[in-house]
């Protein structure tokens, strides 16, 4: 498999089919063998019955009962997939699905390990609130300052890894929620794939969408997060090779290895 993009779905419902059949159609556009995995992320709504009634093509539909967030989402889904390439894209139709064409352009001309989809690329279409820009450009200053990361929107979820950058990186991960871009990113720096790019995007912003509702609490707990994995990184140690045996295994997380 040359391709597979993760897309997790909280209260997707209403939009998931159209959506999965948006990214299905931007995918047969510029590339031939690829799956899209679906990852339910708890029965909170009917999302996961519709997608078994849909039966869409090349897609694989995986749930479980209680939600755990995006970052154990994306991280259950990537323990199954099975391309050389890996992509992260959110659903809710706001993130255009032709953009994964523009990092795979990205991905071969930089030769990179990472390509990730960035707002404030100066080719990126993008419609969203001053309020979030605000917050957006903050946030980016302080991973800059605790990680040295050299790209600015780590948040954007549209993402493209080499195959070898997730298996070396997600079995040290630890981040369920809000944080997972951040600790993804700034682990694979720290192990030495530092060749990570952003991309032009075009994104849209659903006002009524509820995964968008104004609250700090999400603010909050994402620099909590953030904070932690700073923690974790540059204080504990937590992430070097010599800590194997503290790292949190979880049998449905495991990443197999692609032997070829």
């Amino acid at each position: 498999m040359f391709l597979s993009v993760i897309v997790p779905a909280y209260r997707q419902e209403k939009t998931i089919v159209a959506d999965l059949n948006n990214i299905n159609q931007a995918l047969t556009r510029f590339v031939d063998d690829y799956e899209i995995l679906v990852v339910v992320d708890g029965h909170v709504d009917r999302t996961h019955e519709v997608l078994a009634a849909a039966n869409l093509p090349r897609v694989r539909v995986y749930s479980y009962e209680n939600n755990k967030g995006k970052g154990y989402a994306l991280r259950y889904g990537a323990a199954r997939a099975t391309g050389q390439l890996v992509a992260f894209l959110d659903a809710g139709m706001e993130i255009n699905p032709n953009g994964l064409s523009m990092l795979l352009e990205h991905l071969n001309w930089y030769e990179a390990d990472v390509i990730i989809g960035s707002k404030r690329h100066p080719a990126s279409k993008v419609n969203y609130p001053f309020q979030r820009r605000l917050f957006s450009f903050g946030y980016q200053f302080i991973v800059w300052l605790l990680f040295g990361l050299k790209v600015r929107d780590t948040q954007t979820g549209i993402k493209l890894f080499r195959r070898e950058v997730l298996e070396k990186v997600l079995p040290r991960l630890l981040i369920k929620r809000y944080a997972i871009d951040v600790e993804i990113l700034a682990v694979a720096n720290y192990l030495g794939f530092r060749r990570i790019f952003e991309a032009p995007v075009e994104v849209t912003y659903r006002f009524d969408d509820l995964t968008h509702a104004s609250s700090w609490r999400p603010i909050w707990r994402m620099l909590l997060d953030t904070l932690a994995v700073f923690y974790r990184l540059r204080i504990r140690r937590f992430y070097d090779d010599r800590n194997e045996r503290k790292w949190v295994y979880d049998r449905d997380l495991e990443m197999k290895v692609n032997t070829g």
